[in-house]
């Protein structure tokens, strides 16, 4: 399998990092289930270790875990590794996930740079069966559909298997190439993923007493496109009794929070430094209309409003 952190920066991927700190921001109201502190943070910190330093720092989780797979350049990853709080799991993640033990709640973001396939469901379930109330899961794969558009309902299929492939794409084999087209395979995506968690903590739950079952309520879902299409959805498991701590936690109140099909799509306008800095002085805004917006498309001020307080910045500085 290639190595993507071979040919892809992630820390400075616009959308990504918009997505990025977005989950930063819901993350926070996870301190209704406890403090930030007591969470562990799973995740694939490639060579960056962007989302690492990020949750870190503005949520003070000192239990991290960085699975990585190419075992072959470990140096390099301890050496980039930014801080002492960091562990590295070496070995594919089907692997660790099974070996770890889930005493503390856990937020975990399987980030994977390739397509939905049964080695991402088996990551998903084999942390739903295990994770403790409070425990957050996300999860990001690549959506593009696939080129060859007579392939594309027997790519799913041998990718995840017959049983996982919804029935009205599985009982409509000549639709199927047009619902996974454009967006469509993300959609269905989550679907797919969705069920899995739905399905496994349904499991988990056999035996449990009224008010004592295991949840999961969706918050995320995100598509973006540094490039290639990509999904990201997750969130969070609870028990029965934990109700009115998720109430508390406020999602609902983030823009961004999606808790059903209807993504939120993070689309990222073309600005120059100097139209984003005035921009920026202008926001929040009520009514847009009020808005010098000089010779800036009203379209990439839409765009910009709804993300700006994520937008990363990007400076080229030289030192002498």
């Amino acid at each position: 399998m290639s190595k993507s952190y071979e040919k892809i920066n992630y820390a400075v991927r616009p959308a990504k990092n918009i997505e990025r700190r977005m989950l930063c921001e819901a993350l926070r109201r996870l301190v209704e289930f406890g403090r930030l502190e007591t969470y562990r943070y799973i995740g694939f910190g490639s060579t960056f270790f962007t989302d690492f330093s990020l949750f870190h720092k503005s949520l003070g989780i000192t239990n991290n875990l960085s699975i990585e797979r190419d075992e072959e350049n470990r140096a390099r990853f301890e050496f980039n590794k930014p801080y002492k709080c960091i562990k590295i799991e070496f070995g594919n993640s089907n692997s660790v996930i099974p070996t770890l033990d889930w005493e503390a709640k856990t937020i975990i973001w399987l980030d994977y740079d390739y397509k939905l396939d049964q080695s991402v469901l088996t990551d998903v379930a084999s942390f739903c069966s295990k994770a403790i109330p409070g425990s957050v899961i996300i999860v990001t794969v690549d959506a593009r559909p696939s080129i060859d558009i007579d392939q594309r309902l027997e790519e799913l299929r041998s990718k995840v298997g017959e049983d996982k492939v919804p029935p009205e794409l599985s009982s409509k084999p000549q639709a199927a190439a047009q619902m996974l087209a454009d967006w469509g395979t993300a959609d269905f995506s989550r679907k797919i993923i969705h069920n899995e968690i739905e399905a496994t903590i349904k499991d988990r739950n056999g035996l449990k007493e009224a008010g004592n079952k295991l949840q999961y309520k969706q918050l995320f879902n995100f598509h973006y496109a540094d490039g290639a299409k990509m999904l990201t959805v997750g969130g969070i498991i609870y028990d029965q009794g934990q109700k009115r701590k998720l109430a508390r936690c406020g999602f609902k109140q983030f823009e961004f929070v999606k808790t059903g099909i209807d993504p939120f799509t993070i689309e990222v306008p073309s600005l120059t430094l100097r139209e984003i800095h005035h921009l920026d002085k202008q926001l929040p805004c009520e009514d847009l209309a009020t808005v010098d917006t000089r010779s800036i498309p009203d379209k990439d001020v839409e765009l910009f409003a709804r993300v700006y307080r994520y937008f990363p910045a990007f400076v080229d500085a030289e030192i002498g």
